[in-house]
């Protein structure tokens, strides 16, 4: 988030200035916060009507599905440490290994504590199969406060069940999956808690080696004293002359932490021999893992704020090389700083390479950058049409195929950082739309946010958020936590006759999660003269703060059958699959293909 203090009028010439789009924005903007609805009031949970534009409509129904747990984090109205302003992030994640997603939503706290018995906790949402969710955090064992930052998922033991990471200000959290509905807090055997003075942030899990067991990555933003931080008036820190929390400038930024796994239930901090500290950036927030260079070893991106991002390229012998900066997804296209959030990997174009999405700071744009091969980028967002908003401060983001077109779309979340910002006319206010863009399958995205319903147009104070089918109708839905505010759950609507279909990894020689694998889709799609072929990778962690469903989902459009669909795995295996039929969930098992097939009776195509 970009400095406040009295190097932010410096800082105004490093950034792009917010356009006239802001001020139409300015002028209509009451009418879009008179459509925003109150936790309270009802809405409609029957299949609403999707937008004749796009054949697609979202639709928020996080309170009649049970998502009843307000996310508390800071002060309402006015923030007295950065501490109070990032939020936390959200994981759809099948707990209980019954092929419906399930949701788990970080938490946070406030400065000035709570009554014992009244202390804000995560919760643990499972699916009831039925488009509700009912709150099983007490019988699973997962209370627990703190200033909850990250979660990611990923089987580090490989017993067969996804085990949960939450990183925190201060210690961070390992809870062991045992299986039966339960988890076991294995923070402090496994060792992975930290010294408790820590910021850490995003994380993801990595087998960066390609032992077949799952490492940590856990980012870390701000090494910051609550006793000692500076308060707004020692400044003063301002934004836009309103008085507002200091930092991240002028604070000191904090180190970013690889944890290897000892495949004994034990993780060792091994930054420093890795190479993960001599990292050109600091201040991360967002973490993603992919293999950028097509060499099958996995790379870590993480979004730094207000500074030069960092790509640590794997070099295949357990250490890291920061290579940002001349692979071109450091900075800006104008060779600038900016104040990364969420990132997010895709293959936008279907070229073969994972490109980039990043969000950034208000009076900046997004970053779309296009991977050209051997892990270098061109940065695309105005010729890519990311251009055009600069009024919107990013957080969660994602590469997700909301029509089933087969080609990847994007998401981005917006909110505010400071509350206070409700006193200035000039800015999109606190609570922000979010900006919804369509692949027009040429290189260029178009903004489709207006015509995506409520969901996508009505403004929240959103922060992170995960993509994933939770209803298994084969559309993609979104889960968002919220600062001080309701979670939002956006059910994805779609009158389009577009198939799809979805891969759950089991590895045997590489981590049981398949965590890392690199799938490759290839179909023929009506209209199209060559094979339609599309990648993914199965992936902890990501967008901001949060955690997407394992299962790799590819839309396919009008392609009656998947001719070929190729994996491969961390371990180096190589599976190929031919002849798949559509709308279906396949478990394919390294080194033996299919072992189960899954077609949902609550799936509905219209």
């Amino acid at each position: 988030m970009y400095s406040p203090r009295r190097s932010f009028l410096r800082s105004l010439s490093r950034s792009a200035l917010v356009l006239s789009l802001e001020n139409l924005w300015v002028g209509i903007r009451p009418l879009f916060a008179a459509l925003s609805q109150s936790p309270g009031a009802p809405q409609k949970t029957a299949p609403s009507p999707a937008s004749p534009q796009l054949g697609v409509n979202f639709l928020n129904i996080a309170k009649e599905s049970g998502l009843n747990a307000k996310t508390v984090f800071g002060g309402e109205h006015q923030n007295k440490y950065l501490l109070e302003t990032t939020g936390c992030g959200v994981a759809f994640y099948d707990y209980d290994n019954d092929g419906w997603l399930d949701i788990f939503l970080v938490n946070g706290w406030r400065l000035e504590g709570f009554p014992k018995g009244q202390e804000p906790h995560s919760h643990l949402f499972k699916n009831n199969r039925d488009g509700t969710f009912s709150d099983v955090t007490v019988q699973a064992g997962l209370v627990h406060s703190g200033w909850g930052q990250g979660v990611c998922v990923g089987d580090y033991d490989n017993d067969g069940f996804d085990d949960l990471f939450i990183a925190y200000f201060g210690k961070n959290v390992l809870y062991h999956n045992n299986g039966n509905g339960t988890f076991t807090d294995v923070s402090e055997k496994a060792g992975i808690t930290g010294n408790g003075k820590r910021w850490n942030s995003g994380c993801a899990f990595v087998d960066y080696d390609r032992d077949g067991k799952l490492d940590l990555f856990v980012a870390n933003y701000i090494d910051m004293d609550l006793a000692t931080a500076p308060v707004p008036e020692s400044g003063p820190c301002l934004y836009k002359g309103v008085m507002v929390a200091c930092g991240p400038p002028g604070l000191i930024g904090g180190k970013n932490i690889l944890f290897h796994n000892n495949g004994d239930g034990t993780f060792s901090d091994i930054s420093e021999s890795a190479g993960v500290l001599a990292a050109n950036g600091t201040y991360g927030l967002g973490v993603l893992t992919a293999d950028f260079d097509n060499d099958g070893w996995p790379d870590i991106y993480v979004a730094n704020d207000s500074t030069a991002s960092a790509l640590y390229q794997n070099r295949k012998n357990g250490k890291f090389t920061d290579i940002a900066m001349e692979a071109g997804c450091a900075l800006s296209a104008d060779g600038k700083p900016q104040a990364g959030m969420g990132v997010s990997a895709g293959d936008y174009d279907l070229d073969g390479n994972l490109d980039i999405v990043k969000t950034n700071f208000a009076g900046d744009t997004p970053s779309l950058y296009h991977n050209l091969g051997g892990g270098t980028f061109e940065d695309t967002t105005f010729a890519g049409g990311l251009g055009k908003h600069t009024q919107y401060l990013g957080w969660g983001c994602g590469f997700f195929d909301f029509d089933n077109d087969g080609w990847p779309d994007i998401l981005i979340c917006n909110g505010h950082v400071y509350p206070e910002v409700e006193q200035l006319t000039t800015e999109a206010g606190y609570p922000q739309r979010k900006l919804l863009y369509r692949n027009s399958r040429d290189g260029r995205f178009e903004e489709v946010s207006m015509n995506a319903g409520p969901g996508i147009s009505t403004p929240s104070p959103s922060r992170g958020c995960a993509f994933g089918d939770f209803d298994n109708d084969g559309d993609i839905d979104v889960a968002i936590n919220c600062v001080n505010d309701y979670p939002q759950l956006l059910r994805c609507d779609s009158s389009l006759k577009n198939s799809w279909i979805k891969i759950r990894t089991l590895g045997t020689k590489s981590n049981r999660s398949g965590i890392g694998a690199r799938l490759r889709c290839v179909t023929r799609i009506t209209g199209e003269t060559k094979p339609h072929q599309q990648i993914d990778e199965v992936r902890s962690g990501g967008g901001y703060f949060s955690q997407n469903d394992l299962r790799v989902h590819f839309g396919i459009g009008s392609a009656e059958k998947v001719e070929l669909l190729e994996i491969r795995w961390p371990s180096g295996q190589f599976d190929s699959l031919k002849d798949l039929k559509p709308n279906r969930l396949y478990y394919v098992t390294e080194g033996q293909g299919i072992t189960r097939t899954e077609i949902f009776p609550m799936g509905k195509r219209s």
